[in-house]
């Protein structure tokens, strides 16, 4: 049955521990781009394997990473995944089934994501389903500017996908707590130009964050790896504005 083609696009640096999982995963796919932020590990060696189109972009955020990945591809449609990331096979059957339609009235499909926390899949708390806008037409498709939280803007209908696709991240409190520490830092620059922070924003914004993620989301209902993840989100929560105060102290 003839389809519609797809590329796979993928950012990753210092990725050798994920690629190859990950690439085995969506071997399927037309043609795979691979974008590599100047690794110190066998990340590039591995992707190999894989794909001859592999380019060398020294890091310059998100953002603009994805739009280089993006640029580079050649296929009517485009998936794009991160290194820690996998298509199960019920997902790859609806992307190919959904490829042989050539009348598809959505330019772009939001998946599932199922992401782990300390090796257990989190199935509340807000994580899930977690839809991300990860399939598009190449032609109707750009990045939306910003540090952190950047995302594909597809012009058109859009429309969801039913399974899947799995996302193994956060395998330690270390890791966790350095990642989202990263993120914060980026969210402060993004959110600096807001109202001051004031005292009881310390205090206020993490209860929330907590209640919000442990009671509303129902995180109760991961055990404790839910208790966890609500409190380590409610710390990150108090970092975040934490960062803009001290960002807004240097500008005043």
């Amino acid at each position: 049955m003839s389809r519609e083609n797809i590329t796979v696009i993928l950012i990753a640096q210092n990725e050798a521990k994920h690629m190859r999982d990950c690439l085995q995963s969506v071997e399927w796919a037309d043609e795979i781009v691979v974008v590599d932020g100047g690794s110190g590990d066998a990340t590039v060696d591995i992707a190999r394997e894989f794909t001859e189109l592999i380019y060398i972009n020294p890091w310059p955020g998100f953002a603009a990473q994805k739009r280089f990945a993006l640029q580079k591809a050649t296929q009517p449609w485009v998936l794009s995944i991160d290194a820690d990331e996998r298509v199960p096979d019920a997902l790859r059957d609806e992307i190919l089934a959904l490829l042989s339609k050539p009348d598809s009235s959505a330019n772009g499909y939001y998946i599932p994501r199922l992401s782990t926390f300390l090796g257990k899949f989190i199935y509340h708390s807000g994580w899930y389903p977690g839809y991300q806008l990860r399939l598009f037409k190449r032609h109707h498709t750009d990045l939306i500017d910003a540090a952190v939280h950047e995302g594909f803007q597809v012009q058109g209908p859009l429309s969801h996908l039913q399974n899947h696709f799995l996302h193994y991240t956060h395998d330690t409190l270390q890791q966790s707590f350095a990642r989202l520490n990263r993120y914060s830092t980026l969210e402060a620059g993004d959110r600096l130009g807001r109202k001051k922070v004031r005292w009881w924003d310390f205090l206020t914004h993490p209860m929330s964050a907590f209640f919000n993620k442990f009671i509303a989301l129902k995180g109760y209902r991961d055990g404790m790896h839910g208790f966890v993840l609500a409190a380590v989100t409610a710390m990150v929560k108090m970092a975040l504005y934490m960062k803009i105060w001290e960002l807004q102290q240097r500008e005043d």
